[in-house]
């Protein structure tokens, strides 16, 4: 088996900078799992969560966002940040990132908290890339 380039580990220290979650449009894609959490943790019916913060993107979900870019769910930090969504948890770690140290210097322009702080593992990183199904 090949390493993986970050077979040293990678450091990441999230500083809610919010910088992830605002000011760029784009999709945060959602289980049914995931919505149920989320809809838990606000006390909300799945349907009205739904109709409030969830729109389909051919077979999918995805967060509604607001009109800046913002996602929905930021205000000052995360509404839903115990049940946030997987695609949010495993930031910086996705397969767009990781795929070369060039990559992950991109994570770094867009981060203040890449490059920073507690080492993961190659381990960790690669239980993040399954979770985002990019293993």
């Amino acid at each position: 088996m090949i390493e993986p380039w970050y077979r040293d580990g990678l450091r990441f220290e999230c500083n809610r900078c919010g910088r992830c979650c605002r000011g760029e449009p784009g999709y945060v894609w959602v289980s049914l799992r995931e919505i149920s959490e989320m809809a838990v943790l606000l006390r909300m019916t799945i349907d009205g969560f739904c109709s409030k913060y969830v729109r389909r993107v051919d077979d999918s979900y995805s967060l509604v966002e607001k009109p800046n870019g913002d996602c929905v769910f930021y205000e000052d930090g995360c509404k839903v940040y115990a049940a946030r969504p997987v695609q949010c948890r495993t930031f910086p770690f996705w397969p767009e990132y990781l795929t070369s140290e060039k990559s992950w210097r991109r994570a770094m322009a867009r981060c203040p908290g890449v490059g920073k702080g507690r080492l993961h593992s190659a381990a960790e990183i690669d239980e993040a890339l399954e979770l985002m199904g990019g293993a």
